[in-house]
């Protein structure tokens, strides 16, 4: 299955539950890439933006959708990564907040992630510039 695929299958599956893709398709694509990668390299589909140790019995709650969106979702408006969003969201009535929006988090998940063995195919180091560049 390639990214186009997915997304729209995703799709179809999840915007019934009133969960939305990010309509910033230049991080919403990559996301979906990454998923497909980290399918390939894991055998399962662990969040591109989140630490997984390759064994899904230890990932199964980073398996995206991961367990943590709902609240997210709830909260900020959109998951950890963006890749799924509130509706209000997509449509700029709620405040766009970036979960973690606190800096030591943020250095914290970089370096955990640096450190990592098995790394995503999404880099952190992307990843937090571009959400740092997209909330200036």
């Amino acid at each position: 299955m390639d990214a186009k695929k997915l997304y729209e299958h995703l799709k179809m599956i999840q915007e019934p539950k009133g969960y939305y893709f990010n309509d910033d398709m230049d991080m919403t694509m990559p996301l979906i890439e990454s998923l497909l990668t980290n399918k390939e390299r894991m055998g399962y589909m662990a969040c591109p933006c989140r630490l997984a140790n390759g064994e899904f019995a230890a990932d199964k709650d980073i398996v995206c959708p991961c367990v943590y969106r709902e609240e997210d979702v709830k909260e900020y408006g959109a998951c950890f990564c963006g890749l799924y969003v509130s509706k209000e969201f997509n449509e700029g009535t709620i405040e766009k907040k970036w979960f973690p929006n606190d800096a030591r988090l943020r250095k914290s998940f970089f370096n955990d992630y640096m450190n990592h063995k098995k790394a995503s195919a999404f880099t952190a180091e992307a990843f937090l510039f571009y959400r740092n560049v997209k909330t200036r």
